[in-house]
C-alpha cells in the first residue's frame, strides 16, 4: 500500500513539474500517467479486498498534488469575497477535478473485470476525454487542467492543433502514457522480445511522428500579409482599488494617455483592458450614448478616423418584466429587473455601439452552479453584497466589426481556455482575437503566466493573431505560430504596438470543432453501460446460483 501511495504522489509530482508556466520539462507529460498506471496494475493484480475503492483513494492523492501545485493560485482570486466563500469556492477546482480523475481510473478498473487490458486501456482514454469534455460543459465548469493544455509552452510541438484542438493533445498525452506502461509490463511480466520490440518501435513511431510534423508546420507556416495596427494599453491600476478608489474618468485618462503614445493615424484598433470602464453603477446599455465615459472614450477617438477602442465595463440592461432567470428586482415592487455583464464593448467613429457580453462565467465567483436547484443561496449572496453569482451571460460567442468590416473575436479572461468557443468567433468572421482581461486577482503568480501560455494555443488552433490586454498581468501579441511577439512585464504602466496579419481562412478545427471529445464522449457513455450491464449480470448470476447444502 505505501509503495502504490509513493507511486501515486510521484505521478502527481511529475505532471505539476510538467505543467505550464515550466519550462523545459514538458516532455515528462508523456511519463507522468505511467506511475499511476502501474498502481493501478498492481491493485488489480493483489489479493487485497475493496480493490475499486482502493484505487480510486490512491489515485486521488496523486492527482490532489497536480491540481492543487499547479493552480494554487485560484485562491488569491476569489479571496475577496471572504473566507467564508472563498475557501469552499476554491475546493472546486481544487478537489472535483483530482475526484473526476480518480472515478475515470475506477471506470477503468470496472472495464478490466469485463474485458482484456489493452480495450480497457482504450476506454480508459475514453472515458478521460469524456471527463474533460463534462469539465468543460457543465455548471462547475473548469476546463484549465484539459491535458492538452500542457503543451502551450511548447506550442511548436503542437501544430497539429489546427485540426484536432487541445484533445488532440490530450490523446498524444495517454498513447504515449500507455505504450511507456505496456512496455514495463512486457519487462515485468518476462514477455516474448518480439512483442516488445514491436511495442518499443510503435513508441517510438507515436512520440516522433506527430513531433516532426508539426516543427515541420512550424518552420513552413507562411502568414498571408494582411497588415492591420494594434495598440494594447495596460493601464497597471491595482483591481483592489480599481472599483471605487480611483476615478472611472482618471483610469480612462490613463488609458487614452498610454494609447496616444503610439497611436497612428492607420492605427484600427486600441484594446483596453476587462473593466476599463468599471462604474459601481453599471453602464446601461440602451442609455450609453449619453453615458460620460462613452463620451470620454468618443473625444480620444477624435484623433484616429478609422479607430476602435475595445474595452471592457461592468454593464446593465434594464426590463419592464423578469425576461430572464438571472434578473434581479430593481424596486421592491417588482416593476422593473435588470441584470448585471461583465462585458466587452466596441466603441467607433459612428453612433454604433457593438457589446459582448462574458458567457464562460466563473463558478461561484461570477456564477451561481445549478442556479435553479441552489436557488435558496441567492438570500446568501444578496448578503455578501452581490459578491457571488450576480452576471447574467449571452448564449453564443460574438463578433465585433470595424467600420472598415474587420472581425474581431472578443473574449473576457477566464473564456480563453474554450478553444471550441473561441473557433465559433472565428467561424462566424473574426480575423483575430482580441483578449481582455484583469490577471491582477491572481497577483504575481504562475496563473498570470498559464493564462498567457494557453492563448498561445488558441493562435495555433485558429490561425488567429492573438492581442492580448491585461489591466495588470501581461499583455501581448501573440502570432499565428503561437510565438509571443511582444509582451509587457508584470505590475507595469506601457502601452505596445503591432502589426498583425489579419486572416480569414478556416482551420479543420474552426469549421468542425471538438468533435474528438464528442466521439469519445459517446463510446466513453457505452463504456459505461457495458460496465453497468456487467454488473447487473453478475448480480443476477450470484442471486440464482443454487445453494451449497452442506
Amino acid at each position: 500500500m505505501k509503495k502504490n501511495i509513493a507511486l501515486s504522489i510521484l505521478s502527481g509530482l511529475l505532471l505539476w513539474i510538467a505543467w505550464p508556466p515550466t519550462s523545459y520539462t514538458t516532455f515528462l507529460l508523456f511519463i507522468g500517467f505511467v506511475p499511476m498506471l502501474v498502481v493501478i496494475e498492481n491493485t488489480i493484480q493483489s489479493a487485497s479486498r475493496k480493490k475499486g475503492r482502493q484505487i480510486f483513494g490512491v489515485t486521488f492523492i496523486g492527482f490532489f498534488i497536480w491540481n492543487i501545485l499547479s493552480i494554487y493560485w485560484v485562491y488569491n482570486s476569489i479571496k475577496t469575497v471572504g473566507a467564508v466563500v472563498a475557501i469552499p469556492i476554491s475546493l472546486i477546482p481544487y478537489s472535483l477535478a483530482p475526484l473526476l480523475m480518480s472515478t475515470v481510473c475506477w471506470l477503468y478498473y470496472r472495464l478490466r473485470l469485463i474485458t482484456s487490458r489493452n480495450r480497457s486501456l482504450m476506454g480508459l482514454v475514453c472515458f478521460w476525454i469524456g471527463y474533460e469534455y463534462l469539465h468543460q460543459n457543465w455548471e462547475l465548469n473548469f476546463p484549465w487542467m484539459t491535458l492538452g493544455n500542457g503543451f502551450a509552452v511548447s506550442h511548436q510541438w503542437i501544430q497539429w492543433y489546427e485540426y484536432t484542438g487541445v484533445y488532440g493533445g490530450t490523446l498524444w498525452i495517454w498513447l504515449i502514457n500507455i505504450l511507456a506502461f505496456l512496455i514495463y509490463v512486457s519487462l515485468r511480466e518476462a514477455q516474448i522480445k518480439p512483442l516488445r520490440l514491436k511495442l518499443i518501435s510503435t513508441f517510438v513511431l507515436a512520440l516522433v511522428v506527430p513531433l516532426s510534423l508539426s516543427l515541420f508546420r512550424y518552420y513552413t507556416y507562411k502568414e498571408q500579409i494582411n497588415p492591420s495596427n494594434i495598440v494594447v494599453a495596460q493601464p497597471n491600476i491595482d483591481p483592489y482599488e480599481k472599483h471605487g478608489t480611483i476615478p472611472v474618468a482618471q483610469q480612462l485618462s490613463t488609458l487614452a494617455h498610454l494609447s496616444d503614445s503610439l497611436g497612428q493615424h492607420n492605427t484600427e484598433f486600441f484594446i483596453w483592458p476587462e473593466t476599463a470602464i468599471a462604474d459601481p453603477q453599471g453602464v446601461n446599455e440602451d442609455l450609453v450614448q449619453s453615458n460620460l465615459y462613452y463620451a470620454q472614450i468618443k473625444h480620444f477617438l477624435n484623433k484616429y478616423k478609422n479607430g476602435n477602442v475595445i474595452t471592457g465595463a461592468e454593464s446593465i440592461k434594464i426590463y419592464n418584466s423578469r425576461k430572464t432567470s438571472t434578473a434581479s428586482p430593481l424596486d421592491p415592487k417588482g416593476n422593473q429587473y435588470y441584470d448585471v455583464f461583465n462585458t466587452a464593448v466596441n466603441i467607433e467613429n459612428s453612433s454604433n455601439v457593438q457589446f459582448y457580453h462574458k458567457s464562460k462565467l466563473v463558478p461561484g465567483v461570477e456564477s451561481l452552479p445549478f442556479g435553479n436547484a441552489l436557488s435558496f443561496l441567492k438570500p446568501v449572496f444578496e448578503h455578501l453584497g452581490g459578491a457571488t453569482g450576480t452576471y447574467a451571460k449571452q448564449a453564443e460567442p460574438g463578433v465585433f466589426y470595424s467600420q472598415s468590416g474587420i472581425g474581431v473575436a472578443p473574449a473576457i479572461c477566464y473564456e480563453t481556455i474554450w478553444g471550441e468557443w473561441i473557433a465559433t468567433s472565428v467561424r462566424k468572421g473574426a480575423q483575430f482575437i482580441a483578449i481582455i482581461t484583469n490577471d491582477g486577482w491572481w497577483e504575481n503568480t504562475s496563473g498570470k503566466d498559464q493564462h498567457l501560455d494557453y492563448a498561445k494555443l488558441r493562435a495555433v488552433e485558429t490561425r488567429r493573431w492573438v492581442c492580448q490586454s491585461a489591466n495588470t498581468g501581461i499583455s501581448a501579441f501573440i502570432n499565428q505560430r503561437g510565438d509571443i511577439v511582444q509582451h509587457t512585464g508584470w505590475w507595469v504602466k506601457t502601452a505596445i504596438k503591432q502589426n498583425i496579419n489579419l486572416n480569414s481562412d478556416l482551420t479543420f478545427y474552426v469549421s468542425y470543432g471538438d468533435y474528438l471529445p464528442r466521439l469519445s464522449s459517446i463510446l466513453a457513455g457505452l463504456g459505461i453501460l457495458w460496465v453497468l450491464v456487467a454488473n447487473v449480470t453478475s448480480v443476477k448470476r450470484r442471486r440464482d446460483r443454487p445453494a451449497v447444502v452442506g
